[in-house]
């Protein structure tokens, strides 16, 4: 069992003299300062007397100016370093690897943890925290052996019992330790950062050997890793963050591995197709449809769902990436349930710039109708050619809808893009995974309803195609529609959270888009994080 060092408070101070090895130069002119301003005066009285020159000397003769430089006189002469005990006299000299160290509380933590060797029975330092007040003494290690603490032994004592006397001890704390024989490799530090895709709170987590020296963070927090020596035990801190101590997390391989044991209990179902239609799918190609009767048609997802339970969220590598002026713009995606307004916000967006922001052309087997054009509304193409192209893995996602074959390709993208525009896209968010590459960068926007209540309020006249009219009319929105908008929304982002990179919620259309497009204005300009496989594969 490893518990904490002590509970109480420590940073490290010389272990000999109580006099300081140097004076401050401010201590210096302290000294002197009563002379100094004598003969500054005289000297000044000898010179001709400008403004400035009587404006000094007034200065100089104020009472006030006077007591300030006493009492710095008096400040500069004193000692403020901590008075150590002297050292004790029972040092065994046969124990020529003994080391004293002396350590005095203040209100950091020491940084270190204990745990009793199983075989000896040794109290051994477990772990020392990058960046805490032991690891920058430079006096303890991993493996240290600790003897006493204030003269006391400690080689018959519980983990519990040392903390104990720590916490009781106040002042100077003395420690008799046996160093460790094995050498400390060097760590790269501070080189790799990760993005969360998760929250943790190190008070809830019984497996953490301290939870004060845990490190609490939220999903989509940036976090630097200064240690992983222990491979159960990261050590990292909050990118940015001031403080160089750094926390415990637990480990990319022990979190997935306890996730894993308790996924059936944690994971919702995937969402499915079924025989009903679910208003938790999108409506396929409602920018580009005018056919109302295949605008409530949707997509079936033809990849296993085994896909979405195999991996289990928890770190992701990340870097620093900044769009170059003439790089492709990256591809957004936009996902939300049905009903919350993202077709509303993707079609402000359209008009409010038609030639920087882009839409895909869907492909489809049915026949041409004489008002469409191919290439326009749709890319029209046999049922053979789309079959072939699914088993080629060319669609991003496709459904079929009155026996014929609806899909959103991946070249339909790649033409957007190619045209210098930002392609907009909105697909199932079981889709985002695989769109998670070099070449499109995605930036995930999930456009989120508000509470029930707010929907009820600020949707009394709006409309939806419902999924459970087979007529394909815009119906006003239902209770029913409201409860399914919600529960998809919390579905999606318990599932799919991970790969969210912007929440917008949709409590009013005017303040979403203003929100939507000021974060398409920061994509574009500002430095991002993003997987460091996007950029080093």
């Amino acid at each position: 069992m490893v518990l904490k060092f002590d509970p109480v408070l420590f940073t490290n101070s010389p272990l000999s003299a109580c006099k300081r090895p140097f004076i401050h130069a401010d201590e210096v002119l302290g000294y002197a300062l009563p002379a100094i301003n004598q003969k500054l005066a005289e000297e000044l009285q000898n010179k001709p007397l400008s403004s400035e020159i009587r404006e000094l000397l007034k200065l100089l003769s104020k009472p006030n100016v006077k007591a300030l430089l006493s009492v710095h006189d008096t400040v500069a002469q004193k000692n403020y370093d901590p008075v150590l005990p002297p050292m004790p006299d029972d040092i065994d000299d046969e124990e020529d690897s003994v080391k004293i160290i002396r350590l005095v509380k203040n209100r950091e933590p020491l940084g270190a943890t204990i745990k009793k060797d199983e075989h000896t029975g040794a109290i051994i330092v477990a772990r020392i925290m990058r960046g805490g007040a032991a690891d920058r003494s430079g006096l303890i290690h991993v493996g240290d052996e600790l003897r006493e603490v204030n003269g006391i032994p400690v080689e018959d004592k519980k983990p519990e019992e040392i903390i104990q006397i720590l916490a009781q001890s106040q002042g100077a704390i003395t420690f008799k330790i046996i160093p460790s024989i094995k050498e400390e490799t060097p760590s790269k530090e501070g080189k790799m950062f990760i993005k969360a895709l998760f929250d943790y709170d190190p008070k809830e987590d019984k497996a953490i050997p301290c939870k004060e020296a845990g490190l609490s963070f939220k999903k989509g927090d940036i976090l630097q890793i200064m240690s992983q020596d222990d491979a159960t035990w990261w050590q990292a801190k909050h990118e940015g963050d001031a403080n160089p101590r750094a926390g415990l997390i637990p480990s990319k391989h022990f979190q997935e591995r306890r996730l894993a044991l308790r996924r059936s209990e944690i994971l919702v179902q995937p969402l499915k197709v079924s025989n009903r239609k679910s208003s938790g799918f999108r409506r396929s190609f409602r920018l580009s449809r005018k056919d109302k009767k295949t605008n409530k048609s949707m997509y079936e997802c033809k990849k296993s769902d085994q896909y979405d339970t195999a991996d289990v969220p928890t770190y992701e590598e990340v870097t620093p990436y900044r769009r170059q002026t003439n790089e492709k713009y990256r591809l957004v995606v936009l996902v939300g349930p049905v009903g919350v307004g993202l077709n509303e916000l993707k079609r402000k967006l359209l008009i409010s710039d038609t030639q920087h922001y882009g839409v895909t052309v869907p492909h489809t087997t049915r026949a041409k109708r004489s008002q469409e054009s191919d290439g326009v509304e749709y890319i029209f193409i046999s049922k053979h050619l789309f079959e072939t192209d699914v088993q080629n893995n060319k669609f991003i996602e496709y459904g079929e809808y009155k026996n014929n074959y609806y899909g959103t390709s991946i070249d339909s993208v790649r033409s957007v893009l190619a045209k210098n525009k930002v392609c907009l896209l909105d697909v199932q968010p079981h889709t985002v995974k695989h769109l998670r590459t070099l070449e499109f960068k995605p930036y995930v926007i999930f456009i989120k309803p508000p509470s029930i209540e707010r929907l009820r309020e600020t949707r009394k006249n709006a409309k939806i195609i419902s999924s459970r009219d087979d007529q394909g009319a815009a119906k006003p929105f239902t209770e029913e529609d409201f409860q399914e908008m919600i529960k998809s929304a919390q579905i999606m982002e318990s599932q799919y959270g991970h790969l969210f990179d912007k929440i917008i919620i949709n409590d009013d259309l005017t303040v979403a888009f203003n929100e939507l497009k000021t974060t398409f204005d920061k994509l574009e300009t500002d430095t991002h994080w993003v997987p460091v496989s996007w950029l080093h594969s």
